[in-house]
């Protein structure tokens, strides 16, 4: 007896574990015959589920295809069409019914189900041989009423059928029993039972491969071009997805054990421990499971299983694996989950549709990890959750929605982060800013102002932010404050730096047991001189900020990032949303504008910091009015270069020499200042140079950033101590060879 269900969205599910013949309706005539079969009896079919150790799912393209043959089968038994006596043979030749009843109740009632490409070639040839034998007989009358009545009608009918039309295009591949047709036609999503993402793993046809590589873990990687799609097809393979049956077996046994046998919340509050736990737990698990169904597994088996299972119980499954890649920028998952692919941004194709297919229960599975990790709440009361994510390939933060907000349920929207932080070197290289932006806030920094890294979102203002982090000495404090945790404040730790995180409240999610922004923020100020990094400035907090900088309250740098595509937009926001007054908002020294620009066709898109911009004093209501803003740096879409204005060259800038008149040999020299600057633009471009000259990328990460500075800084007080103020030629030539050593 066939076991099968119709679920509530429309899927028919079958259990095949059961079943003598493969769960697959393009390989096994006898179960295509049993679909369809059930079909006849079975209404409001959307999808169809074959599952055994893995399941195969159909979507409705290819369902309704077999419910038009079904519905014809079904047509043909109540009409009794096609199997007429009188139909069959004219009056006087009634010996030949019999055979021909037989050959048709064959053809639509068995060959139909099981081959229908096959039964409709049985009637072309059938309606050809009764031609030859009407066309040579001395009587053709039996042959032509056989013809005429049955078998074109019954031709043209068939040719009807979608799965027909399909078909036409690869007739002449076609043998009898061969099912190499039906594998063209038909193409399931699967989903081995221990995994609840689907994933599509046959290629479409005519794609065209625009890239490929791999990523840790034997995870291949296929940047393909399909005919018809403007969107490219961001094609993963990961071992468990072809895993064999035995394995796939084991795991699925391993993962319902886990799901029964739990540990406490206790034991898996941080998803380091959560995946400890149920690593260890996997390798007696696999190891046991294994043994009892006499299968042999090698500890390196063994132990790749166990990985494969922590990643689909206490992991968040196929997100780490498009986590794992470099390359991804964004991932989406729009609600309602299950109706649509995954989609993800790519540094180098944009946005591409993947071939995965995550399902409900699996993103509700997401939604608990990320309230119990987080401590924040998701749920009609609270409808949005934001938190950083963080899964062995990489980490990011992650904005999950539901209900009230969104009517159909949860949805995802990840922001990859790099592995390590962003640096200028790493940003020189790309092309984000060239090394003039780079020499000009490394000294702005140094100086101890304050800046606002604006932009739209996507732009790259956090990763500009925590670049400049690396730019600080390690001799100064450094106090973070986030409401959600992006900036790498763990790897500034990792390098020695004296920091300190604050987590504030979100405005979006409103958590009553966090800080408000702005009690952080005062906070901040009372845990003594520091230099103060604002993740974002959203709210309220904008008014402790400006006023703190106003009066002199912090005297180190002050950096943050703000939502503005402009100077003007960063002032209109402050003070008409966030309610800063004008007069605080002069505390303000520099706004560097980053934004996502386009290609002329606006297929493509790309990042670059946009401009540089002074806030001048003298202005009471208006800067943009009276000349408050006046800009440092400006960028050419023609030359693809941000260029320095007239006000940078001439020594103009109001904010660089209040910097030079703090140190005694700036004070009146303005050539010197700018020959400070162009000297940390060389140094930061010689980085750069070197390692993709040497091929040593690892030159441009954050570790050797910390380094180079720190380098710069004490060879420029062994020159000025020497040889009377910082010569830029000599402290060129020493750090050159410092670097060169270094390198070896």
């Amino acid at each position: 007896m066939v076991e099968y269900e119709l679920l509530p969205d429309g899927t028919l599910r079958f259990n095949c574990l059961t079943w003598v013949n493969p769960p697959s309706i393009e390989d096994s005539a006898a179960t295509m015959s049993i679909v369809i079969d059930t079909l006849k009896n079975v209404e409001g079919v959307e999808r169809i589920i074959l599952a055994e150790a893995r399941e195969n799912e159909y979507p409705y393209e290819q369902v309704k295809m077999l419910i038009e043959i079904a519905d014809l089968i079904k047509e043909i038994e109540i009409s009794g069409k096609f199997l007429k006596i009188e139909k069959l043979a004219p009056h006087g030749y009634e010996s030949l019914i019999p055979k021909r009843l037989e050959d048709i109740r064959f053809i639509i009632f068995e060959l139909l189900k099981r081959d229908p490409i096959g039964a409709y070639l049985r009637v072309v040839r059938e309606i050809e041989r009764n031609k030859i034998l009407a066309k040579g007989s001395r009587d053709p009358t039996p042959y032509t009423h056989y013809l005429e009545n049955v078998l074109i009608p019954l031709k043209e009918r068939l040719e009807k059928l979608t799965i027909i039309n399909e078909a036409k295009k690869f007739l002449h591949k076609y043998k009898p029993g061969d099912r190499t047709i039906y594998r063209e036609i038909f193409s399931p999503i699967v989903r081995p039972n221990f995994m609840l993402t689907r994933f599509i793993l046959k290629i479409p046809k005519k794609t065209r491969t625009l890239d490929k590589y791999n990523l840790p873990g034997n995870i291949t990687v296929e940047i393909l071009k399909v005919p018809g799609k403007i969107r490219p097809l961001y094609y993963v393979i990961s071992p468990e997805f072809v895993i064999s049956e035995e394995k796939a077996m084991i795991l699925e046994r391993a993962r319902n054990f886990l799901a029964e046998h739990r540990p406490s919340e206790s034991e898996i509050s941080s998803p380091e421990k959560a995946r400890e736990v149920f690593y260890r737990m996997g390798i007696n698990l696999i190891r046991d499971i294994a043994n009892s169904m006499g299968i042999k597994l090698s500890h390196k088996e063994i132990d790749e299983l166990a990985k494969i299972l922590v990643r689909y119980t206490a992991g968040f499954g196929v997100l780490e694996i498009l986590l794992a890649d470099e390359k991804i920028t964004d991932i989406y998952i729009n609600s309602p989950v299950g109706s649509s692919p995954i989609y993800v941004n790519h540094s180098d194709f944009e946005e591409c549709e993947t071939n995965l297919i995550p399902t409900r229960e699996e993103a509700e599975g997401w939604a608990t990890r990320l309230r119990l990790y987080s401590g924040r709440p998701l749920d009609e009361g609270n409808p949005v959750l934001d938190a950083e994510l963080i899964v062995p390939g990489g980490t990011a933060r992650i904005t999950a929605i539901t209900r009230t907000l969104s009517p159909h349920g949860l949805g995802f929207a990840i922001r990859r982060h790099r592995r390590k932080p962003w640096t200028f070197p790493l940003f020189l290289k790309v092309k984000y800013f060239n090394p003039l932006f780079a020499g000009l806030t490394s000294f702005i920094i140094d100086g101890g102002r304050a800046l606002l890294v604006a932009g739209s979102r996507g732009s790259g203002k956090t990763s500009l932010l925590g670049s400049m982090l690396f730019e600080i000495m390690r001799r100064y404090r450094i106090i973070v404050i986030e409401d959600t945790l992006e900036l790498p404040v763990t790897y500034l730790r990792r390098l020695g730096y004296n920091v300190e995180r604050l987590k504030s409240r979100s405005v979006i999610t409103r958590v009553e047991s966090e800080l408000p922004a702005e009690e952080a923020l005062r906070t901040a100020l009372r845990l003594g001189d520091s230099v103060l990094i604002i993740g974002e400035v959203r709210s309220v907090e904008a008014l402790t900020l400006f006023e703190a900088m106003r009066v002199g309250a912090l005297a180190n740098f002050v950096g943050g990032t703000i939502h503005g595509e402009s100077a003007y937009g960063v002032f209109d926001r402050v003070t008409n949303d966030l309610g800063v007054k004008p007069t605080s908002f002069k505390a303000l020294d520099l706004i560097v504008v980053a934004n996502n620009l386009k290609t002329p066709d606006g297929l493509h898109r790309f990042r670059r910091v946009v401009e540089v911009t002074e806030v001048r004093k003298h202005w009471k209501e208006d800067p943009m009015a009276e000349g408050g803003f006046v800009n440092l740096m400006e960028y050419s879409a023609k030359e693809d270069v941000l260029k320095p204005t007239s006000v940078l060259l001439d020594g103009e800038s109001e904010v660089l020499n209040e910097i030079a008149k703090r140190v005694r040999e700036w004070r009146g020299h303005w050539e010197r200042v700018w020959e400070n600057i162009l000297l940390r633009a060389k140094i930061k471009q010689t980085v750069v140079d070197y390692a993709l000259k040497l091929n040593r990328p690892e030159i441009l990460e954050a570790d050797w950033t910390v380094k180079v500075n720190e380098a710069f800084h004490e060879i420029s007080e062994k020159v000025a101590s020497e040889v009377g103020y910082t010569d830029p030629k000599y402290v060129y030539e020493e750090w050159l060879e410092w670097f060169k050593r270094s390198l070896k």
